[in-house]
């Protein structure tokens, strides 16, 4: 899975480790309700690497987190998740609006497959100063550029490069930005 290969979901070591994160993304979403500062804390226990400066909101979810690194000044709104199978990797100055999703990984199409477990890690790269407003869905694979704005409830399923502004569904460039 960490190589960007096959494998199988219900793999005992893979089990753990999501049971491991489940415990701190739930430590993380109760500590929030009191105190922020301590909630960073957490996320950054959580993430294989964060900036300095990471603001994520409470509810929040993710499988491994080991898998996900922010750069500095990263804020995620209320009721983001990141099924992170595969790499999610954010450059500086990322906003995410509420709910935005991210997903990292598909199911074998052929059946037999599916019905065992197989899954497809597929990474998503963002880069700096990308902002996606509410709703939006990031799917595996993606890479985005630089100076991109992503519309709310955007379904984007490829990717763009910098200075653009996308939405729809599937995405589509709406403008260029300077």
């Amino acid at each position: 899975m960490i190589a960007g290969q096959r494998y199988v979901n219900n793999d005992p070591e893979l089990a753990k480790d999501r049971r491991r994160t489940r415990k701190l993304v739930n430590e993380f979403n109760d500590t929030m309700k009191t105190d922020p500062d301590a909630g960073s804390d957490i996320i950054k226990k959580i993430f294989k690497r964060t900036g300095k400066k990471v603001d994520i909101q409470a509810p929040f979810q993710c499988d491994y987190g080991y898998s996900i690194e922010v750069g500095e000044n990263f804020f995620a709104n209320y009721g983001c998740t990141f099924i992170d199978v595969g790499k999610i990797k954010f450059g500086d100055n990322c906003l995410l609006g509420p709910n935005v999703q991210i997903y990292t990984v598909d199911h074998a199409f052929d059946v037999a497959e599916r019905n065992r477990g197989v899954e497809i890690p597929g990474p998503v790269t963002i880069g700096d100063n990308v902002w996606a407003g509410g709703s939006a869905i990031i799917t595996p694979g993606v890479t985005l550029g630089n100076n991109v704005i992503i519309a709310a409830g955007a379904v984007v399923t490829k990717s763009f490069g910098d200075n653009v502004l996308i939405g729809g569904n599937p995405a589509r460039i709406i403008k260029k930005l300077k």
